[in-house]
């Protein structure tokens, strides 16, 4: 697989278009990170490591409104590919719809949303954006 990340969004997308409740992804330690920040985001209801096998598994429990079933991920969208890398200095992060969506970008201090990475004056690969 040339490109994890891209695959871990594409199986959160389809999963969300297909309405199910749960989605099992191949682990590693950037994927846990990317399912933590969505947690902590409030775009995702809850999720669980599993150890199995040599990898292991990331199960992950969707975000659905309960009365209109309208899914809280609108779009995942990957910003820097393996062929054309993306990095954005502090001063120019960007701003995902207006500041109602987030920017997972990889920097020196680890995995941080755009708003994270702009409090601590600190730049990096802009992995996705997530609204």
């Amino acid at each position: 697989m040339t490109d994890p990340v891209a695959d871990f969004l594409t199986r959160i997308r389809n999963a969300v278009q297909a309405k199910h409740r749960i989605v099992e992804i191949p682990a590693s330690n950037l994927k846990k990170e990317i399912t933590k920040i969505l947690f902590d985001k409030g775009y995702i209801l809850s999720y669980k490591f599993e150890e199995f096998g040599p990898q292991g598994l990331i199960k992950i429990a969707l975000k659905y409104h309960p009365k209109t079933k309208v899914p809280a991920i609108r779009k995942l969208q990957r910003i820097s590919k393996p062929g054309l890398r993306k990095y954005k200095g502090a001063t120019e992060l960007p701003r995902v719809l207006n500041g109602l969506g987030i920017a997972v970008l990889s920097t020196s201090k680890g995995l941080l949303t755009d708003k994270e990475a702009k409090k601590m004056n600190v730049g990096g690969e802009v992995l996705c954006y997530v609204y």
